[in-house]
């Protein structure tokens, strides 16, 4: 379906998912279109490919395609959808050309409900420091090596999606699991259910398959009728993570295997970062890869866009942005900006998604401990119908509840923000804006500007 030649369009291509899709196919030697209303900096890039993008849906933009591409996020009465359908072409989601192209090369999975896109950049490093061409499908580009989007000759290594049920098809070869945590439960419905599917996911991998030791990912294998190797800090595990040292930039362990004892040096910090990659190298190993090269790629590896992300100063103040939008994550930054010194952290965060605002509002409620003032926007829908006119203040009500003095302030437009931001910054040596939509560009509104 996806051989040289096939004209492919893709709605939604300037998604993270979508667009690495669209650079694969082009590499691939498919003739690829595509269309968004938003992400414009990316659709720059890919036209730059050669790819014919557009910057409003319109129906005629499938006229000539052979098949249409889709994300989840994209609804069914989408114009270039509908169009598909009343011209008889093939529509695919993105789970069934994973799907496909996993009968093609033998896939290398990192999945979790958070850390995906650390891990896969990470296994991306070390198998590159092996010498292999492998092909790549990530949320964002690995820097130092190339973009999110890229065939190869090797095996592909993918960030395995839970969301909207997009891993159901997928067969992997390899598969890392970081961890298992309440999320997308408007899809699941229930923990119980997204363990489940998790659960499935690891029954149907061929090959090793790895598990960090979280409690949800300990859930999902109960039962397994497969080896499963577990990687954690326990001691009494043949694959152990000791003597963790953690400062500002770099953060180093000693994983112990049954192939012996390596010292791991990374050039970012923060205790989630340990886990990615000892469950990366852990990986790396089952699979056979030198273990001098795992240790190299993973020295290699120099952060995710918008993980943990360096952005500058404002006003002596560091300013960093970080993916953030779950609870546990959340602690996680908090955590590492604490490993990295930082004593007084400012947090600007934007809920992401009204159901899940909704759905976990009581979660974040000790999500912030630790920081020293807490601004929330309001909810970054993604699309998302929103009858009941929530807004972010759900979850500035929920922390206030827990901690009534805690400083806490709803801002629901990035003006009021950067406001609040302002009357406060003498208070932080360090600004973190969290959240999966566009609450950095608060940045560009702060007096005096941030400094690069």
């Amino acid at each position: 379906m996806f051989d040289s030649g096939t004209r492919v369009h893709v709605v939604g291509v300037g998604g993270a998912g979508m667009s690495g899709v669209a650079r694969l196919l082009v590499e691939k030697g498919c003739v690829v279109s595509g269309c968004d209303v938003a992400n414009v900096a990316v659709l720059e890039e890919l036209a730059q490919l050669g790819i014919r993008v557009a910057y409003s849906h319109d129906a005629r933009h499938v006229h000539e395609a052979q098949v249409v591409l889709y994300s989840p996020a994209i609804q069914h009465d989408n114009v270039e959808m509908v169009a598909a359908r009343e011209q008889g072409v093939a529509l695919v989601p993105r789970s069934e050309l994973l799907a496909e192209l996993a009968k093609e090369q033998r896939v290398i999975g990192l999945t979790g409900t958070h850390g995906k896109t650390t891990a896969t950049s990470m296994m991306v490093h070390v198998l590159h420091a092996a010498g292999r061409d492998d092909s790549r499908l990530l949320g964002a580009a690995v820097v130092g090596i190339g973009p999110n989007g890229h065939f190869g000759n090797g095996d592909l290594i993918l960030e395995v999606d839970e969301s909207f049920g997009s891993f159901t098809k997928l067969r992997p070869y390899a598969l890392g699991v970081l961890n298992v945590e309440a999320d997308h439960l408007d899809y699941y419905q229930s923990l119980a259910e997204l363990e489940r599917a998790f659960a499935e996911l690891v029954e149907r991998t061929k090959g090793p398959v790895v598990v960090f030791d979280d409690p949800g990912s300990r859930r999902s294998i109960v039962g397994a009728s497969r080896d499963v190797i577990v990687v954690g800090t326990n001691e009494q595990s043949a694959w152990q993570v000791r003597d963790i040292h953690l400062a500002r930039q770099r953060a180093e362990f000693a994983m112990l295997t049954p192939f012996g004892s390596y010292d791991v040096a990374l050039r970012v910090t923060g205790l989630h970062n340990v886990a990615n990659a000892a469950t990366v190298a852990a990986l790396a190993l089952a699979m056979g890869v030198d273990p001098l090269r795992v240790v190299e790629g993973l020295h290699a590896f120099a952060g995710v866009p918008r993980r943990f992300e360096y952005v500058g100063t404002w006003s002596d103040v560091d300013v960093y942005e970080d993916y953030a939008h779950l609870p546990s994550e959340i602690r996680a930054t908090i955590a590492a900006a604490k490993a990295a010194g930082y004593r007084r952290i400012g947090v600007v965060f934007q809920p992401h998604r009204v159901t899940r605002t909704t759905s976990l509002a009581e979660q974040f409620a000790h999500a912030f401990d630790g920081c020293a003032a807490l601004i929330v926007s309001d909810i970054y829908d993604a699309g998302e119908a929103n009858p009941f006119k929530v807004t972010g203040e759900i979850i500035a009500n929920v922390v206030r509840a827990t901690n009534p003095g805690f400083l806490t302030s709803f801002a629901p437009t990035f003006h009021d923000v950067a406001r609040a931001l302002g009357a406060l910054h003498e208070e932080f040596d360090m600004v973190v804006f969290m959240g999966a939509g566009d609450i950095a560009d608060v940045s560009q509104l702060l007096e005096g500007g941030v400094v690069r």
